[in-house]
């Protein structure tokens, strides 16, 4: 029996299980590096299967290697980590945890690598080697792989493979591209401070609340013309708190907010450029400020021969499965894998096709369920095109 056949006749006696084994994980979703029951789930799973997990330093996120007792062997990896957000699903497996959620089909993409892990280990033998990476804490800038990557989850890997859940895919459909397919993303935190006084004697102080206007605007007006316009780079602010008075001038305020770019080089650019236009639009109007820059991730940059080896593994699939996709606004921590090894991440369509197309990270977020058996099916034939190139 072939590898394909092998995991087909096990996704058959146990879809349901791949099932319930989501439903469980979104019941009871665990924050970044808290992941500890999470992670004793899936480890018993693995070691019940015959298979030797190991849980990462920290106790969250586990590495397990089977196949051939060879190197190098190809990495598939999910994360585990939840959102800190109520849910409003409805579902009757909806979070039983306060204030988390699995909005982001973290649990969608754990099930899926458990269900391939199980499918592969029924085969007689694996082409190649296999190590599966459960990483924790991947919405936690700058993210959980940079943990696992520390822990030698990558020694001895040649490739690594993903897959994310998207929810603007219909279920069935699975979207690849080779180079840039998610974005960079940094945070921006700037406090600014004044002696305060009357607003109508803004000349004898420094006005901070213009000031802070003058950022909010200035900056990304300043980024849209530093920055090649190619490069998709925008800067968004997200809060901004300052004073409580009509006719006061307020001494202190904060301004927060995320830069994002599709171009690598330009990330690596990005601080000095933002800290320079940051002093050079305050030093006029007198305001002392501070600046915390977050480095987050870069890009996810799908390496060719490995987009390649995933783009067949999705056409195995079925005729009409593979679907084209473009750069996302967002930011993966499965990049920083890339920076060390080639690698390729799809996007797995969980839309139903009915309703509307609700987006990650919202609190009414969920998966059409169908979707986990084609995930398998994804990775199980990633292991099989692996070994012909």
């Amino acid at each position: 029996m072939s590898l394909v056949d092998s995991a087909e006749a096990w996704l058959a006696a146990h879809y349901h299980d791949v099932i319930a084994w989501r439903r469980h994980l979104h019941r009871y979703p665990e924050l970044g590096r808290q992941e500890f029951a999470t992670t004793q789930f899936v480890a018993e799973r693995l070691a019940d299967a015959g298979l030797n997990p190991k849980v990462l330093p920290g106790g969250t996120g586990l590495t397990c290697d089977f196949g051939p007792e060879q190197e190098p062997r190809i990495a598939l990896r999910a994360d585990l980590d939840a959102l800190p957000m109520t849910e409003r699903t409805g579902a009757p497996y909806a979070s039983t945890t306060p204030n988390v959620a699995h909005a982001c089909g973290h649990d969608a993409h754990t099930a899926i690598l458990l269900g391939t892990a199980l499918a592969l280990a029924s085969a007689p033998e694996l082409p190649v080697a296999v190590r599966l990476i459960f990483q924790a804490a991947e919405e936690l800038m700058p993210g959980g792989a940079l943990d696992a990557i520390a822990a030698g989850a990558l020694t001895g890997v040649s490739r690594i493979f993903a897959l994310h859940c998207d929810p603007r895919l219909a279920v069935g459909k699975v979207a690849v591209k080779s180079g840039p397919i998610t974005s960079a993303a940094d945070s921006v935190e700037i406090s600014v401070y004044s002696p305060g006084g009357h607003t109508s004697r803004p000349h004898l102080t420094a006005d901070l609340v213009y000031g802070l206007g003058t950022v909010i605007t200035g900056l990304p007006g300043v980024l849209s013309r530093r920055i090649d316009p190619r490069h998709a780079t925008v800067m968004v602010w997200g809060a901004v708190k300052a004073g409580t008075a009509a006719n006061a001038i307020p001494q202190a305020g904060v301004l927060a907010g995320t830069v994002r770019t599709a171009s690598r080089q330009t990330w690596l650019d990005l601080e000095d450029i933002v800290r320079e236009a940051v002093a050079a639009l305050l030093s006029p109007l007198r305001i002392d400020h501070t600046l915390q820059y977050r480095r987050g991730v870069p890009p996810v940059v799908n390496e060719e021969t490995s987009t390649r080896i995933l783009t067949h593994a999705i056409e195995a699939v079925g005729p009409d499965v593979l679907a084209d996709t473009r750069q996302s606004g967002g930011g993966e921590d499965f990049s920083w894998y890339l920076e060390e090894v080639p690698g390729a991440m799809a996007r797995l369509g969980v839309w139903s096709g009915d309703g509307p197309q609700l987006d990650l990270h919202q609190p009414t977020f969920d998966i059409d369920e169908r979707a986990l058996a084609i995930g398998v099916r994804v990775m199980v034939n990633v292991v099989e095109q692996s070994a012909l190139h």
